[in-house]
């Protein structure tokens, strides 16, 4: 999910609003190269638990969304779980791009898992190069999983693609890789992609 920190339209309080609203258990907020919105929602449902102590509060992993080089294409690496305060992963959270060695997709990859995190490709199907060659190429470089349920084509309300799930799920499988969902909000709802 994105918030104003990088590309979303949400404040990542609203963003947590509507996460408790309808019931998530889980979220990461992903904003591109930037933890910022993670910590104003953190700060939000630290205050929301202390208001409401005996209410159900979904648990919120620190994320990232990292543009990298892998086989030639710009590409998104995912990153959860991760320390924010850790060196590593400090370059990837100043809010642009970075450039040259610390571009390439093997480099983000070990700075995430050097933070304590997980490296994941984000919409493996939505590149110039195919899944079918993204993928193996990925894991090669250590990546722990792609994300298999997206909503490539947009839908209201969202729902994953299901062909292209069902190949990336088989080729995370073959290549012993988690699947993961990502909604990738960038508008008004949670519920849907934009």
């Amino acid at each position: 999910m994105h918030t104003v920190c990088s590309d979303g339209r949400l404040h990542p309080e609203a963003v947590m609003e509507q996460a408790v609203t309808i019931g998530l258990k889980g979220l990461a907020i992903t904003d591109h190269h930037s933890a910022d919105g993670y910590h104003r929602a953190q700060d939000w449902l630290d205050k929301w638990r202390q208001s409401v102590p005996d209410a159900h509060a979904p648990h919120l992993w620190t994320g990232v969304e990292i543009n990298a080089d892998l086989l030639g294409a710009e590409v998104h690496i995912l990153g959860y779980g991760y320390d924010p305060a850790r060196e590593e992963i400090r370059p990837y959270l100043q809010g642009k791009k970075v450039s040259g060695k610390a571009f390439k997709a093997d480099r983000v990859i070990n700075s995430i898992h050097a933070a304590g995190g997980l490296a994941v490709l984000a919409h493996p199907a939505r590149y110039r190069r195919s899944a079918s060659k993204l993928i193996p190429a990925a894991a090669k470089l250590g990546i722990d999983g792609t994300e298999a349920y997206y909503a490539y084509n947009n839908p209201n309300p969202w729902r994953p693609s299901s062909d292209t799930t069902a190949q990336v799920k088989k080729l995370n499988a073959k290549q012993g890789l988690f699947d993961t969902c990502g909604t990738d909000s960038h508008g008004l709802s949670l519920l849907r992609r934009m």
